[in-house]
């Protein structure tokens, strides 16, 4: 993922953003409306506006336990910021854009149907039977098709992959060249 994270921040700076003005590891505190604050894993700041904000999660084992939690972790986060922003904690001219990453270990467990409970009432049709895998995808979409988050971008790698490098994008809506793109223009919009 620190790859990925790295790459971003470079795409940032070729867009046009000051390398000054892209955030890593530190300064990535953005105030919140639910609570104070809350990190990011790469902001771009410019001018006292902020430009984006990126979250980046993997998923690696334990994912009936974890499914649920990071779903809940991203949908939080997305409207924390757009109710901070919407009551002035941040920005007065520039809507900013947000992007969520999702990596997931590409393995038999999370490629195989998981069985859901209805003990009252059926799911949505496209859970009944989806892998984890196809559940993430699913998730990703809508988080950009609800407007919560401007682009996402799902990959999957297996954990052998680690040296290699090597990584799959199950869906082209949901692709590295869409997401960056997507940031790449809006970068280059506002520090014009």
């Amino acid at each position: 993922m620190d790859g990925f994270v790295e790459l971003i921040a470079k795409l940032a700076r070729c867009a046009g953003l000051p390398a000054d003005c892209v955030f890593m590891n530190r300064k990535v505190e953005l105030p919140g409306y639910f609570r104070p604050t809350k990190e990011w894993d790469v902001l771009g700041v410019h001018k006292e506006q902020l430009i984006f904000a990126i979250e980046a999660k993997s998923h690696v084992g334990s994912f009936g336990n974890n499914f649920n939690n990071r779903t809940e972790e991203a949908m939080g986060s997305a409207l924390d910021l757009w109710t901070a922003f919407r009551e002035g904690a941040l920005n007065k001219t520039i809507t900013p854009w947000l992007g969520y990453i999702m990596l997931l270990e590409d393995s038999p467990r999370t490629n195989s149907p998981v069985a859901v409970r209805e003990p009252h009432f059926k799911v949505l049709p496209e859970f009944d039977g989806a892998s984890y895998s196809r559940r993430y995808e699913l998730f990703c979409r809508k988080l950009v098709r609800e407007r919560h988050y401007s682009a996402a971008l799902f990959l999957t790698s297996r954990s052998n992959a680690i040296d290699s490098g090597k990584y799959s994008e199950p869906a082209d809506d949901l692709s590295f060249d869409g997401f960056s793109a997507s940031l790449c223009a809006h970068i280059s919009a506002c520090v014009r």
